[in-house]
């Protein structure tokens, strides 16, 4: 069984393949491709998410190997640029330390690679096994799109998804996101990256952002101003001109900051 993977634009020159956050799945990055629509778009739900929920057991190394042969099968020249929030960074990256060549550009936002703290450790543990008891009623759905700025726009694609989610898929994605550390051979990538945060984010974040720009040669890395964790959802305009400019080795835009 294939990954899902929704495709636009095949008749355009470059390719952009477009990895999603956890829990949610590609339909997050619906308007992202339509204002990059002269480009040829790849966005795979990865394992244990949306479409592809039936593919198990998710891991980070899996999802890179699927990803990899998506871009070396379907990528215009086997080589894409590729965009990733957060779990889906995280994948990005580690895509960078396997299969370096298949890559153009990449832009990452909200990679966790460093060990959370014990107490926030303690409260996601706690959360999740609240979430998993209220994960289907519409309120408390609402409610938590609410706390990460996600429009309602949204909603029905969230209660899908969240639906879909099991016990063990959950722990699956939450154990590969909170081990997740910079892999191996990644400081030898020559690769263009963009590597941002949300100013919101935890701390945790933002020294993951200065890790990954130490390790990587030849990225640079900014924090978004007044936006948090799934901000190319809260501002799908302003990722989707970050993204055109840094693929096109443009000037960036102002609101990004130096980290």
């Amino acid at each position: 069984m294939s990954l899902y993977i929704k495709e636009t634009g095949k008749n355009n020159d470059e390719t952009i393949v477009f990895l999603h956050a956890g829990m949610p799945s590609g339909w997050m990055w619906d308007k992202h491709v339509e204002s990059l629509k002269d480009y040829h778009c790849l966005v795979p739900d990865l394992p244990e998410h949306g479409k592809s929920i039936e593919i198990k057991p998710f891991t980070m190394e899996s999802a890179a190997n699927e990803v990899i042969d998506i871009i070396k099968e379907r990528a215009h020249g086997g080589k894409a640029h590729i965009v990733g929030l957060s779990l889906g960074a995280q994948v990005a990256v580690q895509i960078l330390s396997m299969a370096p060549e298949v890559v153009d550009h990449a832009v990452i936002t909200g990679a966790l690679i460093r060990e959370v703290g014990s107490s926030l450790s303690i409260f996601m543990d706690i959360f999740h096994k609240i979430f998993m008891r209220i994960k289907d009623i519409d309120f408390f759905i609402k409610m938590g799109m609410k706390m990460q700025s996600i429009s309602l726009e949204y909603f029905e694609d969230v209660k899908k998804d969240t639906k879909a989610l099991t016990w063990s898929s959950l722990n699956n994605i939450t154990r590969e996101n909170g081990s997740f550390r910079i892999p191996e051979n990644l400081c030898r990538s020559k690769n263009r990256v963009l590597v941002l945060t949300g100013e919101k984010e935890f701390k945790v974040f933002y020294e993951s952002a200065l890790d990954l720009n130490k390790c990587l040669s030849n990225s640079k890395s900014y924090k978004v101003a007044n936006l948090g964790h799934a901000w190319p959802l809260e501002s799908p305009k302003l990722f989707s001109s970050i993204v055109r400019a840094w693929i096109n080795d443009d000037q960036l835009p102002d609101t990004l900051l130096k980290l």
